[in-house]
């Protein structure tokens, strides 16, 4: 009895694993001016959504520093250019941006940072992108975000 009781637990243990992985993904991002994904698919059963950023280069972030930032794919290159101005301390973004729904800090190599965001903030019928707003990197570095 104690064997199918300690069974059950493990198996409602790795069930509960598998779907807080659905709510969260890891990007990495390099000295290339790259991130290892291209869509970010956000489950609609997700009440909030974790966003983890990793940076597997060797460069440090005042040279080649990364982040993430979502929002509307309309607001991107807006969000990037008006962050120029802002600099490295706040992360390349204007202080109280409402087009930006969440972000990273800048990382640099070997660091990690992670963001959180309410899914109730996505609308099915919006277009939803990530980028990273250090300047110039929003050419390469950009994806999409799709709520499912």
């Amino acid at each position: 009895m104690f064997a199918k009781a300690v069974a059950v637990s493990l198996l409602t243990l790795a069930s509960a694993s598998v779907f807080a992985a659905e709510c969260s993904v890891t990007v990495d991002s390099t000295d290339q001016m790259s991130f290892d994904t291209k869509d970010i698919v956000v489950d609609k059963s997700c009440k909030e959504f974790t966003v983890t950023l990793t940076h597997s280069g060797n460069l440090p972030k005042n040279v080649m520093g990364h982040n993430v930032v979502i929002s509307k794919e309309a607001d991107m290159q807006a969000i990037a250019t008006d962050g120029l101005s802002a600099g490295i301390e706040k992360s390349y973004l204007k202080d109280g941006d409402e087009r930006v729904i969440a972000h990273t800090k800048i990382i640099g190599a070997g660091e990690t940072d992670t963001l959180k965001f309410d899914v109730s903030k996505l609308a099915a019928d919006q277009k939803y992108g990530f980028f990273c707003s250090f300047p110039g990197h929003i050419s390469m570095m950009k994806g999409t975000v799709t709520l499912k």
